[in-house]
């Protein structure tokens, strides 16, 4: 950890400057006048190269690659000391730029500054990088998905079958397992709670349960706690960060007997939750808000490409947003957006 802090100060001092605009080189420049390199090549880093969303976004970009005719580099940086050495790795491949999710984002100056020093483009996708104050960093071109709308998405689709099932307020509440370390996480869970607020469900029936880790595990143990302080409730609508969220919520829900009846639970990501689906009986998982992961990875690759190649700067900021998808619709959605044969 103290060779990842002194790595990226050091990072920082040396090419600081250069976040500000300081230097004009041409491969650097967005002018269309610069000669393009023979053979671009560009580097993809995720942060967690084993989860279906990534391999997906990568599957796109490698797409795009194919159609542009350009070298697509993918690597799996899951810390800071990993990331920075693929971007020197990039670099030292004769890459002209690259698209990141970083495992950190706090690490958003860092990795800005790293790419200025190696004479990269950079584009954030997915998680957008944090400067010291906390507040996003606006120097870096990103591609991400509109959280707070896709967290609303979820909270009036909870409401609507709240609403449908005829549920008795006194009896039902909503658990939220929430992850704030994680912004994009943050502005999730509160498009969430603001939706069924909005749409009347009572404010004080509205539960979150904070999950140590982003994954089932971490989830269900969030939510055991969460329904041990409430053994009255009959009824829950439950939501959460992503798919895993909601999943592990609902095996702590079956594990206290809860029936399908009783929970009606809405995931993101669209994913991770395939297996729900195809179970041979419905389970409390209903829905979830699919993102796209073809905009992620072959829009944000194209316009990395065409910057390189054409000195086409892309929009600062590109927000995408989902689709809902149930046991029902799952696989005629997801063969429109090419993720199912």
């Amino acid at each position: 950890m103290r060779y990842l802090f002194t790595a990226a100060a050091a990072v920082i001092f040396t090419a600081g400057l250069c976040l500000t605009g300081c230097d004009s080189k041409p491969a650097a420049s967005s002018s269309s006048s610069s000669a393009a390199p023979a053979n671009i090549k560009i580097g993809f880093l995720v942060k967690q190269p084993e989860e279906p969303w990534f391999q997906n976004e990568w599957k796109f970009a490698q797409k795009a690659a194919d159609d542009e005719h350009f070298e697509l580099i993918k690597i799996g940086a899951t810390d800071g000391e990993k990331v920075l050495a693929a971007i020197d790795n990039l670099a030292a491949q004769g890459a002209q730029g690259f698209i990141i999710c970083t495992p950190d984002t706090k690490l958003g100056p860092a990795i800005a500054a790293k790419a200025a020093a190696d004479n990269l483009k950079l584009i954030s996708v997915d998680d957008r990088f944090l400067g010291p104050d906390g507040q996003p960093l606006d120097s870096v071109h990103h591609v991400g998905v509109s959280a707070h709308d896709i967290g609303v998405m979820v909270g009036k689709a909870l409401a609507d079958q709240y609403k449908a099932k005829g549920w008795k307020p006194e009896d039902t509440a909503a658990c939220i397992v929430t992850f704030e370390e994680l912004q994009t996480a943050r502005e999730r869970t509160d498009g969430e709670i603001e939706a069924l607020s909005a749409a009347g469900f009572p404010a004080g029936h509205i539960f979150k349960t904070p999950e140590k880790t982003s994954d089932v595990p971490g989830s269900f143990d969030a939510t055991n706690v969460l329904l041990t302080q409430h053994p009255d409730v009959k009824h829950w609508l439950v939501s959460g960060m992503n798919d895993s969220a909601s999943l592990g919520a609902v095996r702590a829900l079956e594990g206290r007997q809860f029936s399908v009846d009783n929970v009606v639970a809405i995931g993101i990501n669209g994913t991770d939750c395939l297996n729900e689906f195809q179970k041979p009986q419905p389970t409390g998982f209903y829905a979830s808000v699919l993102l796209t992961p073809k905009k992620h990875g072959y829009d944000t690759a194209t316009m990395m490409y065409h910057w390189i190649k054409d000195g086409t700067e892309p929009p600062k900021i590109t927000y995408t947003t989902g689709i809902l998808i149930t046991r029902d619709t799952y696989k005629q959605v997801m063969k429109d957006q090419g993720l199912m044969d």
